[in-house]
């Protein structure tokens, strides 16, 4: 592809580029010389688990591999061990060498859901950070203020408020930015929190006498709750490895205001479709549930396939449209302490069945009316039930979760 149609493949979602027409000129060269840009992304292994907040900035780098270029990905497993203070209120909790293989590993197996593993350049930052001496060190550190350090907002905060701040965190920045010196990377990818990471890198590349690499920042995806970042300790995730009807269901909770950056940023839907679609529920030509439906369908297929996207999508209207129970509902047996004098309080029948994080938890699905039993909505969480009568019987919580009691 030419330059014009590269970049505008690349900047979809793209909330921006530093410096402005950087990527143009990087990609001119590139093609001019018959190479491929160099790509890096840098993981930090402390969350395991990827959502698709995290598979934005993935998606993105699949898109460079498609055009050709290659992709570099870093694992922190040296840096990890420091933590990126990027956006936090604390010093945070240092991950052992064991903590950060374990992550790593189960990174590696997610990532290679999104990026093609054959066209993918795995690194491990120990790999020269490790080898650094403390002479190494004091001359990387030479090469940065603790002005410039302390333009971070967080640590600005941090050190307003009297807050902790562990000299090791001052020194993130700088082995982040080593990792693009080392790489000689052409650009660097990440959400708008790792704008002041990024940027170190570029700062580090010009004084190593290196090209500065472009920066190039993917914006934070909102969760479920329509308010704060996906993020899995939120709670308000969707997990690329989770069952088609678990995404669904979830897909399907999002409000109609947020299915266009959704769609533009989950999906390869072509933006122009999206902009239609979109301005056709929003004026009642269509029902904004179909397009919602067509967004989930869209995301299923990308880490399933298309059959399971259509039966997720089935399955949904048979469970929610027309009231009925899904086929596969988890058996759970009841421990002897939940049953008292032959009877079984309904909050801990829900805390045992995991449907419930404790009893104050499960009153309050009882009082949000998110509670039934043998189709029956719980509307008092004092009631109590024939331990002999919940054989077989299907509990529901809200509309995507069900267990069957057996005794």
């Amino acid at each position: 592809m030419d330059i014009k149609e590269q970049a505008a493949i690349i900047k979809r979602g793209v909330s921006g580029i530093t410096p402005e027409g950087g990527l143009e000129l990087k990609l001119e060269k590139s093609i001019k010389a018959g190479k491929p840009l160099k790509i890096k992304l840098g993981l930090d292994p402390t969350a395991p688990d990827i959502h698709l907040g995290s598979a934005v900035v993935l998606r993105k780098l699949r898109q460079f591999q498609d055009l050709g270029h290659k992709v570099v990905i870093i694992i922190g497993d040296f840096t990890g061990m420091i933590g990126d203070p990027s956006g936090k209120s604390e010093t945070r909790k240092q991950l052992t060498p064991e903590e950060v293989k374990i992550n790593a590993a189960t990174y590696e197996a997610q990532y290679h859901k999104i990026l093609d593993p054959d066209r993918t350049e795995v690194r491990f930052n120990s790999e020269w950070h490790g080898k650094l001496t403390f002479y190494d060190v004091i001359k990387l550190a030479a090469k940065t203020t603790v002005a410039r350090i302390m333009e971070r907002d967080d640590f600005t905060t941090r050190f307003r408020e009297g807050r902790t701040i562990g000299l090791h965190e001052l020194v993130y920045p700088l082995c982040q930015a080593y990792d693009s010196v080392i790489l000689e990377s052409d650009v660097e990818m990440g959400g708008t929190d790792q704008m002041f990471n990024i940027m170190t890198g570029r700062d580090l590349q010009t004084q190593y006498g290196q090209e500065p690499q472009i920066a190039l920042f993917m914006p934070l995806l909102v969760g479920l709750d329509g308010s704060m970042k996906m993020s899995k300790s939120l709670g308000n995730y969707v997990g690329i490895t989770e069952t088609p009807d678990v995404m669904f269901g979830k897909l399907m909770s999002i409000t109609d205001a947020m299915m266009p950056s959704y769609f533009e940023l989950c999906t390869d839907v072509p933006m122009q479709e999206v902009r239609s679609i979109c301005m056709q529920a929003t004026s009642g030509e269509i029902n904004p549930k179909d397009v919602k439906r067509r967004l989930a369908r869209e995301i299923i297929t990308l880490y399933h396939d298309s059959k399971q996207a259509e039966h997720a999508d089935a399955e949904f209207e048979r469970i929610h449209a027309h009231r009925e129970q899904p086929d596969d509902i988890t058996p759970i047996q009841l421990p002897p302490d939940a049953i008292k004098e032959g009877k079984v309080w309904i909050c801990r029948l829900l805390v045992c069945s995991g449907l419930a994080k404790g009893t104050g938890d499960a009153r309050r699905l009882i009082a949000q009316g998110g509670v039934r039993v043998a189709g029956e909505k719980v509307s008092d969480s004092k009631t109590e039930y024939d331990h002999s009568s919940l054989q077989d019987v299907v509990i529901q919580v809200g509309n995507r979760h069900f267990i069957r009691v057996k005794l």
